[in-house]
């Protein structure tokens, strides 16, 4: 046991004291898989009830917003955990136990359409908060944090992870790529976007609606961003024309809850599709940084599907054949090189 969960455990004895809630003498603090930041969770035992416990490193990981996010978002009828206690001084926090069945882990054809159903009603709901009250405001997903993002993919995917050093063109063609997506991005009308909402980030649960979790990331941005991550799941893949179907339906339910003035299927699939190509430059950027930076090499089974997704809109829209061109030439050649993508993923990717 580390120091941290040492002063993690004891906390943890405080506020169930300060909630006046009696801890059986052979309590129980047991870890729970993790995620991709530096915040540990552990699931506290005590007369056969379970809370969540979680150590959040003040130095890397700010719960402010969490924690007002969660208080903002659960009378909008959103799944949210209960925040029992919290130390933002400290990191720590008590939490409602929303379980341990990620709709990764059971998805599939037969309860997609139901799984998603419910997803999507959760989706409307965290896109009509308006404010999280007590003063706090929530960050614009403006064009600059859209275009560094991006950037992510050219640092660590392409120069450090792969090696590659870019030429005038090539750094020319990305720069263009990263302003023509931002611009459809901010374009969008904009809502409050979670920012992960995907299988990894939604539970399983007996409420009609899913469990939401790791939301501290929201923003006010583009009202098919969290569409897209759910759809286009770094995870998970669905045929194409079972995406699209899920997507008009969506923005057809935004006409009717006035988030959307007119639902025109065209621009709604175009904004939809540029969105994804910013989300999953970035999320290829993040997973290569977390191989090379913080030592979690298990993301990058997940990038050839993600690059995927790029390469799919590249290929269907001509003003990107500048992209698929270097995707295929460039990027593919490289990926194999490398030796670090080999195995179903890549091979799948590269028949498409």
């Amino acid at each position: 046991m580390d120091q941290r969960q040492v002063e993690l455990t004891a906390w943890v004895e405080r506020a169930f004291e300060q909630l006046g809630v009696d801890l059986a003498s052979d309590w129980q603090l047991t870890p729970v898989s993790g995620d991709a930041s530096f915040r540990r969770y552990f699931r506290v035992h005590s007369h056969n009830l379970t809370w969540i416990a979680v150590d959040a490193p003040p130095a890397t990981e700010d719960s402010r917003l969490f924690v007002a996010i969660a208080r903002a978002w659960a009378p909008l009828n959103i799944h949210v955990p209960r925040i029992h206690a919290c130390d933002l001084t400290h990191g720590f926090m008590l939490q409602s136990d929303l379980g341990d069945t990620l709709y990764l882990d059971v998805l599939d054809a037969h309860n997609a359409e139901v799984l998603y159903a419910k997803a999507l009603v959760s989706l409307t709901h965290i896109q009509q908060c308006k404010t999280l009250g007590r003063g706090e405001t929530l960050p614009h997903y403006d064009a600059s944090m859209l275009t560094f993002e991006m950037g992510l993919f050219r640092e660590w995917f392409v120069e450090q992870l792969l090696g590659l050093e870019l030429d005038e063109s090539e750094a020319t063609m990305l720069d263009e790529l990263f302003s023509t997506l931002a611009d459809s991005a901010v374009a969008q009308p904009q809502v409050c976007v979670h920012r992960d909402f995907h299988s990894r980030n939604l539970m399983v649960s007996r409420e009609t609606t899913p469990g939401v979790i790791d939301f501290q990331g929201a923003v006010i941005g583009p009202v098919t961003y969290d569409l897209v991550s759910l759809l286009r799941d770094c995870y998970i893949d669905w045929p194409q024309g079972k995406v699209y179907e899920w997507m008009a339906r969506f923005g057809q339910v935004l006409e009717r809850e006035g988030l959307l003035e007119v639902y025109d299927d065209q621009l709604f699939r175009s904004w939809f599709d540029l969105m994804g190509m910013q989300r999953h430059l970035k999320a290829v950027g993040i997973f290569s940084r977390l191989k090379l930076r913080d030592g979690k090499p298990n993301y990058l089974v997940d990038v050839p599907r993600t690059l995927g997704y790029v390469q799919q809109v590249a290929d269907a829209y001509p003003e990107f054949d500048d992209l698929a061109q270097w995707l295929r030439k460039r990027l593919i050649p490289a990926m194999q090189a490398s030796g670090q993508f080999e195995g179903d993923a890549l091979r799948r990717w590269l028949q498409r």
